[in-house]
This record gives C-alpha cells, sequence and structure tokens, in this order.
C-alpha cells in the first residue's frame, strides 16, 4: 500500500469518525430541546400554583430603606426566554461539534495531501470539504448570535450529506482534469462552499421562524414548548435575512467567478451547460428573495418559504444536477 492510499484511507477512518462525534452532537441537541420544554413547562406549571388562591403571580416584600419601610410588589419568575443560560446538553453538545470538525478537518486534510492539491476535487471532496464548512461557519456565528439551537439542524444535515457522499460518491484519489487544474478551483470553488454553508444557517433560521410562527398563532397551544425559549418569529426572520444576506454575496462571485474560468478552460463565458445555468437559477431565487423582503415588504413565512426554496435549489443542484444531467462540469461534481 502506498503512501497515497495510506493517507486515503486514514482520511475515510476520520470521516466516520467525524460522523460519529456528530451523532453523539446531533443527540445532546435534541436532548436539549427536550430540557427546554421542560423547563418551560415547569415554568407554567410553577407561576400557576402561585397564582392560586390569595398567592397571586407576584408577592408584597417589605424593605426597611432610610427608616422608612418601602412595601414593593415582586413579580414571578417568567418563563425561561431566548437569553436562558445553555442546559449541560447543549454544552455537551457543542463540545461534541467542536471535536467532530477536529475529526473532519483531520480528514480533508489528510485527502488533500494524499491528493497533492485541494481536496475539492470530485463529489466526495466537495461533500467532505462543504460540510466542514457548513460546520465551522455554525460555530463561528456564535461569536455573532447565540444560534446554538440549530445545532439539531445543522449537525443532522450534516451526518446526512457526510453519509451520502461516503456512501455514493466516494472515489479513489486520482489527477484533476486538465480543466480543473487552475488556480480558480481554489478561488471559485472553495467560495461557492462558503456560499452553500450561510445558506444551509439560513435554511436552518427559516424552519425555526416557520415553526415560531405557527406556534405563535397559537398562544393556548401545549405543543412545541421550547420555542419559548427561542427568539420570537420577527427576530429569526431578520436573522435568516442577514445570514443569507451574506450567503448571496459569496454566490454572486461564485458566478462572476465561474463565469471568468469557463472563458479560461472553453473560451466562453457562458454555455447554457446544465450546471452553470442551475448556479444562476439559484442567484435568481435569492436575489428575488433579498429583493422582496427589501422593497415588496414581504415578511413573515412568505419570505421563509422562499428562504427555504433557494435552498432546496442549491441541493438540487448539488445532487440530482451532479448525478443525472450530463454537461461540461459531469466529470468533476463541481
Amino acid at each position: 500500500m502506498n503512501m497515497t492510499t495510506t493517507l486515503a484511507t486514514y482520511s475515510v477512518v476520520l470521516t466516520y469518525s467525524a460522523m460519529a462525534v456528530y451523532v453523539v452532537a446531533f443527540i445532546a441537541f435534541a436532548l436539549d430541546m427536550a430540557k427546554r420544554a421542560g423547563d418551560v413547562t415547569a415554568a407554567t406549571t410553577g407561576s400557576a400554583n402561585a397564582g392560586s388562591g390569595a398567592a397571586a403571580a407576584a408577592k408584597t416584600v417589605a424593605t426597611v430603606r432610610g427608616g422608612t419601610v418601602v412595601l414593593e410588589r415582586v413579580d414571578a419568575p417568567t418563563t425561561p426566554g431566548p437569553g436562558r443560560r445553555g442546559s449541560k446538553f447543549e454544552r455537551v453538545g457543542m463540545a461534541m461539534t467542536v471535536l467532530g470538525l477536529v475529526l473532519h478537518i483531520g480528514s480533508d486534510v489528510l485527502r488533500g495531501i494524499a491528493a497533492d492539491r485541494v481536496p475539492w476535487g470530485n463529489m466526495f471532496e466537495f461533500s467532505l470539504t462543504g460540510t466542514a464548512l457548513i460546520i465551522l461557519i455554525f460555530l463561528l456565528v456564535q461569536f455573532w448570535q447565540n444560534l446554538r439551537f440549530l445545532g439539531v439542524f445543522i449537525t443532522g444535515l450534516t451526518i446526512i450529506l457526510l453519509g451520502i457522499a461516503t456512501v455514493n460518491y466516494y472515489v479513489p484519489v486520482v489527477p484533476l482534469q486538465p480543466a480543473l487544474q487552475s488556480y480558480w478551483l481554489v478561488i471559485h470553488v472553495f467560495v461557492a462552499i462558503s456560499g452553500t454553508g450561510f445558506f444551509a444557517l439560513g435554511a436552518g433560521l427559516a424552519v425555526s421562524q416557520l415553526v415560531q410562527t405557527y406556534r405563535q398563532g397559537r398562544p393556548a397551544s401545549k405543543q412545541l414548548r421550547f420555542m419559548e425559549t427561542l427568539p420570537d418569529a420577527d427576530r429569526l426572520e431578520v436573522l435568516t435575512y442577514r445570514v443569507i444576506l451574506v450567503g448571496f454575496v459569496l454566490w454572486t462571485f461564485t458566478l462572476i467567478a465561474g463565469a471568468i474560468w469557463a472563458e479560461r478552460a472553453w473560451g466562453r463565458y457562458w454555455g447554457w451547460d446544465t450546471k452553470e445555468v442551475w448556479t444562476f437559477i439559484i442567484w435568481v431565487v435569492y436575489a428575488g428573495y433579498i429583493h422582496a423582503r427589501a422593497t415588496r415588504g414581504w415578511r413573515g413565512a412568505r419570505s421563509s418559504w422562499l428562504a427555504l426554496i433557494g435552498f432546496g435549489a442549491v441541493m438540487f443542484n448539488f445532487s440530482v444536477v451532479n448525478v443525472f444531467f450530463k454537461g461540461l462540469h459531469s466529470y468533476s461534481g463541481l
């Protein structure tokens, strides 16, 4: 067994190890959702008990200030909200996600060393790098906004995509086709993967916004209690827009860079290749989302559904177009 094969084998072992750790993270995040629901139920029950009889949802406390007795009304504890401290399950989920990413990046790096190039020259490598960036973006965004409640969605999506890629798309390390032997492979594809990562995060927020809208429309419902610990529907919709806006900028660069690379490789900027068309369709859908929200007043559920249609187009482009449609990009899976 030569060095290339050995490194590729170790890369696969690390990939499966990362998937196993992501499964643990997924379970931890799911348990955190259950814990959130339990906290809300307990707080609601406690408030109801406190409000029975003479003991209302508040009590009067006597304090002495400057020799004067002052009576103050102290409200009962409120239902846990978005500012709640993370549970131990959430902390375990985040820790396992970080550990999974370390193993994931190790797998990606070993694949790149084995191939002696950037590790995104085919669909398996694209999936390997793309899912790592989805996790990385999810972790980095936490420094800007607490979106840990998306842990179930992000880790679940990563497990599914990595599993499909490993089972169906895996190929041995092979040299790149001549058209891919360009520095544009590094620029164009990396930016495309980064944009996909932000679109995935936006899709998770859009789903959360739709669920929150459904729950807020039924205030008496006891279902989906954990959603009370998340931001409200309006805030989730704003976060969705901001995240997708970053992804749209990256996707715009992807479209432009792809046209420049096409001219270098095939002598034309645009040739109506299936992959090119779907890349443009994705850009149009997200451009329509941003335009409708900014100028037409599309807010709430309508904008979130449009955001999900955009992410659906991204997934269709990556899976169905790459596998079933023949074109100039078929050999690369890009």
